[in-house]
């Protein structure tokens, strides 16, 4: 038996606590978005350098203009091995709507499903499941030979559900001290329970906040309704024409830079046996929206999108009110691919609605994120060891796939400190992430400690 194997021993004899460590991490409420929870992300973070310090990682709790991190090292066995950067983050997204879980949010609870045992909890998968997988495969490594089988640094921030806000400037003033070869991130998913999965893309981020004021009161829609501008009307006017009848997007230069996939990338995306109308019924649809022309998955991985994902103004309370309202709003979102230019879609957007309200429109911007999508390579040396780590633990080589969501933290690590990253995630399509009853399945958190181990020992 080798050193990984007896690892892999270790863990599976020691499942019991390891699983235990989880949900004590699960019931700290380490709310990023509620300051009343400021104390609660402190106890996450001193949790985490806690376990790290048990198998000898120099840890610390390192002050943000938020809520902190954690930054440590461990040397490993010295001699020429990697050096690699594990991310991760402790906070978790607000738990409410409290009354449609059916167990406390943070309160662990180990439940019965299709595929085994799960538990679920708020940060079951998100990241803190994901995160304990790595944490306890270095343990396990630890506890078999008095090291890690390379040199080790791990960095987990608390703001990552509300943008990573304070993170960026973090890692520039660390810049040295984080440098590694290369960066692991579990907080992606798998195929499905049965087929692993190498994360090779992710969509970029541009979210604004549109403002559009008209008169400087609210005005009485009897005496100025037909005179006066409406600012409602004028916005959904306006968002209204975001898209054309085919699904494309209208913003000037929306599409620069963008490309279509490969042939060899759709036939090896065809081949995963997507079923887009199993995927929209579990959400209670029927019909594909998006681009026409364009394949489920490359619509999803590999096409820019635009959303509205709020939209308020006048009265909204019970009765009626028969008011003009001098303002609405609306949130407004673009999902990016490699090749288009952040920046340049801010410019587009702003300057669409210039072009599409009418006079007395006063319009006002925030921008609350920009970040452009990313490509993995997948013939980095790293991610052929993710690749061979998954294929020796699940007996099947990994899909490489897409994600249509944003990581901006990839972004950060290859901007700040020249890192291409890992993402190699355990999570499965109906984990409930963000949403009550999240959970993640047992069977993944086992595997994914076991293929952590794996990669851990194949790195050194």
């Amino acid at each position: 038996m080798n050193t990984t194997d007896k690892v892999l021993a270790r863990i599976d004899a020691n499942f019991a606590d390891a699983q235990a460590r989880w949900m004590d991490w699960l019931r700290i409420p380490s709310v990023s978005a509620q300051p009343a929870h400021a104390a609660d992300s402190r106890r996450a973070a001193e949790y985490a350098v806690a376990q790290l310090a048990d198998i000898g990682f120099q840890i610390s709790v390192r002050d943000t203009a938020g809520a902190p991190c954690v930054v440590g090292h461990h040397p490993g066995p010295g001699g020429d091995v990697p050096h690699v950067l594990y991310y991760g983050h402790y906070d978790v997204q607000p738990a409410e709507p409290l009354e449609l879980w059916t167990h406390p949010p943070f309160e662990p609870t180990l439940v019965d499903g299709p595929h085994g045992k799960r538990v679920t909890a708020r940060g079951a998968v998100d990241d803190k499941g994901q995160v304990s997988m790595w944490l306890n495969a270095m343990r396990a490594w630890h506890a078999e030979t008095g090291t890690l089988p390379c040199r080790v640094s791990v960095l987990i921030e608390g703001e990552e559900e509300i943008s990573s806000i304070n993170f960026k400037p973090f890692v520039a003033a660390n810049r040295d001290e984080l440098r590694a070869d290369v960066a692991v991130i579990s907080d992606t998913g798998m195929w499905d329970i049965d087929t692993p999965a190498l994360t090779a893309g992710l969509r970029g981020l541009v979210y604004f906040q549109v403002d559009l004021r008209a008169a400087n009161r609210d005005l009485h829609s009897g005496m100025y309704g037909g005179s006066a501008l409406n600012p409602i009307n004028a916005l959904v006017t306006a968002l209204g024409q975001l898209k054309d009848a085919d699904g494309r997007v209208q913003v000037p230069g929306f599409y620069d830079g963008v490309r279509d996939i490969s042939p060899a990338q759709a036939n090896q995306w065809a081949a995963l046996g997507f079923d887009e109308a199993r995927y929209l019924r579990d959400i209670g649809m029927t019909t594909p929206s998006g681009e026409t022309g364009r394949s489920a998955l490359e619509r999803l991985w590999a096409r820019p999108t635009c959303d509205i994902n709020g939209i308020w103004g006048g009265y909204q309370g019970p009765g009626s009110k028969t008011v003009i309202a001098a303002e609405a709003s609306a949130k407004v979102s673009f999902r990016l691919v490699p090749g288009q230019d952040p920046e340049k879609v801010v410019a587009g957007f702003k300057r669409f609605m210039q072009d599409h309200v009418p006079a007395d429109a006063k319009l006002s911007f925030q921008l609350f994120g920009c970040g452009a999508g990313l490509k993995i390579p997948t013939t980095d040396r790293f991610v052929q060891a993710a690749a061979k780590a998954l294929e020796a633990e699940y007996g099947k080589a990994p899909a490489m796939i897409g994600s249509g969501g944003s990581i901006p933290v990839v972004e950060t690590l290859l901007a700040e400190l020249g890192l291409n990253t890992v993402l190699m995630g355990f999570g499965l399509d109906d984990d409930l992430v963000h949403s009550p009853n999240e959970k993640f399945e047992v069977r993944c958190f086992h595997k994914g400690m076991r293929t952590h181990a794996r990669l851990l020992g194949a790195l050194g």
